[in-house]
C-alpha cells in the first residue's frame, strides 16, 4: 500500500493513496491513527489492520466519496517528523566514478563495511520549494537516492533479519551545497553546513508488501531485500540520471545492522540509500571535465524544478527558490 502524509487543519495527515485519491487512515477506521508517527509507533497493530482496509479501498467495499483529490491537497514528506536521518554510501558505482574523476584509487574499505552519516532530520520537507541562502548556490547539488523507514525499535540487529525492520520506501534527494561540503570536509568532519539546509522525502510510503514483484537477490556475498526498480532525475524537464535500486552493493539491511550496532534504532528513523551512479551534477561534471576539458559545469540555479521519479513509488518534484538575504558564512571566512 501506498501511505501520504498531507497538510490539513494545520496538522500532519495520515491517508492512504489509491488510484491519486487520498483517503484519511483515522476517517474510514476508527482504529487506525491520523498520522504516521504514531502509525510506526504501533506498526505491529497497525499494519495488518491498515493492509485489509487499503484492500477495501481497492475492491470499493469503501465509498469512494470518503477519498479526495490528490491534486486538492498540500503533500507532506511522508514521513513528516523522522526520529532521525542517516544517509547511506551504498552505490559502489558512484563512490568509484567520483574517485576516478578526482584521479584518486578507488577505497578498498568500501567493500568491507557500509557507512552512513548524520543529517538535519528537522530539515526534512516533501514536494514544494526548497528555500537556499546565497551560499549554497555556490555549486547548489541534487542527489538521487531511496531511503527508508525504520518501523520497529531495535539494537544489534543481524543483517539477516533487518528487512523486518523496514517500514517501506520513499524517495530521496539529499540536497547538497558543494562549496561548503568541500570546504568544511578539508576538515575531515562533516558534511554539515553543504547538507543541513534541506533533505527532501517523498512522495508517498510504499510499504515492502507491495514490491515484492520488483524483489531480486542481492549481490554477490551481500544479504538483504533489493528491487528492481528504475530511477530517474529530471532538471527543467530534460533527464540528466538514470539508475536502478537495484544497483545498490550494500543492502538496506546491511546498512541498518551497521547503525544498530550499539545502540538502539527507533520507529521513524530514515535512512537513505546514498547517491546512485550519476546521481548529481558532482560526480556529471566530474565525468564531462574528465572526458572533454572544455565541458560546461552545472549547478542547480534559482528557479529550477527537479523531478525524481523511482518506478512503483511515484515522482517527487521540488523548485528551487532563493531566499531574500545577502547574509553569507563564506564571507566571514578568516584568512
Amino acid at each position: 500500500m501506498k501511505l501520504v502524509s498531507y497538510l490539513k487543519n494545520e496538522h500532519d495527515q495520515l491517508a492512504f493513496l489509491v488510484d491519486n485519491r487520498l483517503y484519511d487512515c483515522d476517517i474510514v477506521h476508527p482504529e487506525l491513527p491520523g498520522n504516521m508517527n504514531m502509525f510506526l509507533s504501533y506498526w505491529d497493530d497497525m499494519f495488518p489492520l491498515a493492509q485489509k482496509v487499503n484492500e477495501a479501498i481497492i475492491n470499493g467495499s469503501i465509498n469512494k466519496e470518503h477519498g479526495i483529490d490528490l491534486n486538492d491537497i498540500q503533500i507532506l514528506a511522508p514521513i513528516p517528523f523522522p526520529t532521525s536521518c542517516r544517509d547511506g554510501y551504498a552505490f559502489r558505482q558512484h563512490v568509484a566514478a567520483a574517485r576516478r574523476n578526482r584521479k584518486v584509487e578507488m577505497i578498498p574499505e568500501f567493500d568491507q563495511y557500509p557507512i552512513f552519516y548524520f543529517t538535519n532530520h528537522l530539515s526534512i520537507q516533501g514536494e514544494g520549494n526548497i528555500y537556499c541562502m546565497p551560499d549554497h548556490f555556490e555549486k547548489l547539488d541534487f542527489e538521487l537516492e531511496a531511503a527508508i523507514v525504520i518501523c520497529r525499535a531495535g539494537r544489534n540487529i543481524a543483517a539477516e533479519e533487518a528487512d523486518n525492520y523496514i517500514g517501506g520506501l520513499m524517495i530521496m534527494n539529499d540536497m547538497s551545497a558543494r562549496t561548503l561540503q568541500m570546504e568544511e570536509m578539508k576538515l575531515n568532519l562533516g558534511p554539515a553546513k553543504g547538507k543541513d539546509f534541506c533533505t527532501v522525502i517523498g512522495p508517498c510510503l510504499i510499504t515492502l508488501d507491495e514490491l515484492a514483484p520488483y524483489e531480486i537477490p542481492a549481490k554477490e556475498n551481500h544479504v538483504g531485500k533489493s528491487w528492481n526498480l528504475m530511477m530517474k532525475c529530471k532538471v527543467n524537464g530534460i533527464q540528466v540520471s538514470e539508475g536502478n535500486i537495484g544497483d545498490m552493493d550494500w543492502t538496506f539491511a546491511e546498512i541498518i545492522e551497521r547503525c544498530s550496532y550499539g545502540t538502539t534504532i527507533h520507529a521513524g528513523d530514515v535512512i537513505g540509500s546514498g547517491t546512485v551512479g550519476t546521481g548529481c551534477f558532482l560526480e556529471l561534471n566530474g565525468t564531462g571535465k574528465l572526458n572533454n576539458p572544455d565541458y560546461q559545469e552545472q549547478w542547480l540555479q534559482d528557479g529550477d524544478v527537479v523531478e525524481m521519479e523511482i518506478e512503483h513509488i511515484g515522482t517527487l518534484k521540488n523548485t528551487i527558490v532563493k531566499e531574500e538575504s545577502s547574509f553569507s558564512i563564506l564571507a566571514k571566512k578568516k584568512m
